[in-house]
């Protein structure tokens, strides 16, 4: 069984038993969410398409949020002595993929 979700403006494609990191949600570890799908299949012929509202869901589990790695921003203008470092870490939340329903 698949299914395709979006969160975060990203689409990602998943199925049961996958760990994703995806932008931070606002919700609790251990917790339980339910996400719209995008699209969803499970045995050949079953096959859920999102055309107006949604049928299929996919329940998730809030594992841990965390933080990414460290980016470094650095911008310089020729000439101009204009120099300017920034450093930047994502805030994420750690989900695992529990149950993709078709009804």
């Amino acid at each position: 069984m698949y299914a395709i979700i979006e969160t975060g403006g990203k689409q990602f494609w998943v199925s049961p038993g996958d760990v994703l990191r995806v932008d931070k949600l606002t919700a609790e570890t251990g917790s339980e969410l339910t996400l719209n799908a995008l699209w969803a299949a499970g045995e050949p012929g079953a096959e859920a398409k999102a055309k107006g509202l949604p049928s299929a869901k996919v329940t998730v589990e809030v594992m841990r949020q965390l933080r990414g790695p460290k980016i470094i921003v650095f911008k310089k203008r020729t000439k101009k002595a204009y120099q300017k470092t920034q450093g930047h870490r994502q805030d994420l939340t750690e989900i695992r993929i529990k149950e993709i329903s078709l009804n």
